[in-house]
């Protein structure tokens, strides 16, 4: 049969409380999405961080009874599981109800057995899955396929991984929405958002990321598509900012260059944002490819300022390269975004709390801090098992006897005070205006919407007539 209207719902709905993770489209689902034209009569995406009216369930499961023949869901993440599983079960009993994701992948017995309403789960990456679905394709010789029948759930072998290059990119016709940044509910700027994932995996095996390996436990390899379909991708977007959402997008620094050298030889002007690793530190001309590129934030797994950490997550280098390679990264007008892990593995609480003087020692010049989290396959499980007085939570929380989870919280407050110090706030607000991230006029908006504490510090320089000075003292002080 072919699907008169297939449904592709991104079940997340986001408070302005959170409204950072209303910045990007949801890349995956998009892919699947695109993946199905010419296969359903009308295909709709539908984002429910930016649909209002149907954030009403009822409202949604209305339009769903009216319209729908096929819904395909997708869970990413962790956060607002149960909320999902609820949703899902509120969905009527007409329509195919198919679900797939990271997420979903990890948790296809646990979904099955909770939602009832599911009747097919697609595991791993789902382009061609969701393609032989359309396709009418009998359900037992669809590969990475688990469905209900008779009464049981059955699941097939998995999928072979895709060539990247035969993965057509997001059709950006299918949103009915475009993608902005909201702080407390104000929507900052008038730059538009979007992600481009110019390869997928990575070349890396750290220890505590399990992103190379999908929920089934396949490796990734790293597979990079070709730099004329990266280059007509960004050509056709209308967005002002763009998230190359690599694991590293530097991963083959030659083929960065290529890039680079294709945005400025054609003349293209956006804001880009990318992943990276400390060693494109090694590269000079490269970074000044990536200035003259438009390049404006580096996002950078440091992940802890101790070696014997480092070489427990297998890194690949020591606390003395990261500072030598931030010598070097410094000298560049790019904004740099540090990832950190705390919670690790004998890690004490003093060794936590020493991330944040080390970021300020390194001149990074924001971070992110979390708890490290034991997923599924990952190589640390064993070694988190084996280490007395650790515990793994089936969603993957690691705590110990010594630090429980509420401990490990107020330890992550500490971190954040310590980092976050108004002259911190200040460097921010006048990095961002170095690098020309924002213009003037959209650094008011952000500025609007910003923090009170960062707000009431800038006025009261401007008020007092220094401040000027103020971000001079603020750019070489650690404090």
């Amino acid at each position: 049969m072919k699907y008169k209207h297939a449904l592709f719902l991104n079940p997340y709905i986001e408070s302005t409380a959170t409204s950072i993770m209303r910045l990007f489209p949801p890349t995956g689902l998009e892919y699947v999405a695109t993946s199905a034209r010419g296969l359903a009569d009308t295909v709709t995406l539908l984002d429910l961080r930016y649909e209002n009216e149907l954030t009403d369930i009822d409202k949604l499961m209305a339009f769903i009874v009216r319209e729908i023949d096929i819904v395909f869901v997708g869970i990413g993440w962790d956060r607002q599981f149960e909320e999902i599983v609820k949703l899902l079960n509120r969905m009527p009993d007409g329509p195919t109800l198919v679900v797939g994701g990271y997420k979903a992948t990890e948790e296809v017995e646990t979904l099955f057995k909770r939602c009832p309403t599911i009747d097919i789960i697609v595991r791993g990456e789902g382009e061609m899955t969701t393609r032989e679905i359309l396709l009418g394709v009998p359900l037992p010789s669809i590969l990475g396929l688990s469905y209900r029948t008779a009464g049981a759930v059955v699941h097939n072998g998995n999928r072979p991984l895709q060539d990247v290059d035969t993965i057509p990119a997001p059709d950006r016709r299918l949103r009915r929405n475009t993608y902005h940044m909201t702080l407390n509910g104000i929507n900052v700027t008038n730059l538009s958002w979007d992600s481009v994932l110019s390869a997928r995996g990575c070349p890396y095996t750290c220890k505590f990321c399990t992103f190379s390996l999908n929920p089934l436990g396949q490796k990734r390899d790293y597979a990079a598509r070709s730099v004329d379909s990266v280059i007509e991708e960004i050509q056709g977007l209308s967005a002002d900012a763009i998230l190359f959402s690599d694991d590293n997008f530097f991963a083959n620094p030659k083929r960065a260059e290529q890039i680079c050298d294709a945005i400025i030889a054609r003349g293209i002007r956006k804001r880009f944002i990318a992943q990276a690793r400390i060693e494109i530190a090694r590269y000079p001309q490269l970074l000044e490819k990536i200035v003259k590129a438009g390049f404006k934030i580096l996002l950078i797994g440091l992940e802890s300022p101790h070696d014997r950490i480092l070489a427990q997550m297998n890194k690949g280098f020591d606390s003395k390269t990261i500072r030598q390679a931030f010598k070097v990264l410094k000298k560049y007008p790019i904004y740099y975004h540090g990832y950190f892990i705390y919670g690790n593995i004998g890690e004490t609480e003093e060794e936590m709390i020493a991330i944040a003087t080390f970021a300020k020692e390194i001149r990074v010049d924001s971070i992110t801090f979390q708890k490290l989290r034991i997923e599924k396959f990952s190589p640390l499980k064993e070694l988190a098992l084996a280490t007395p007085g650790y515990h793994v939570t089936d969603t993957g929380a690691l705590y110990s006897d010594t630090y429980s989870h509420a401990r490990l919280k107020k330890i992550g407050r500490r971190i954040k005070f310590l980092f976050y110090t108004p002259w911190c706030l200040l460097k921010i607000a006048h990095k961002l205006l170095a690098i020309r991230l924002f213009t003037l006029r959209e650094f008011a908006s952000f500025l609007q919407a910003s923090p009170r504490l960062l707000r009431s510090i800038i006025v009261r320089e401007v008020a007092k007539g220094r401040l000027g000075d103020t971000l001079k003292r603020a750019l070489i002080t650690n404090d």
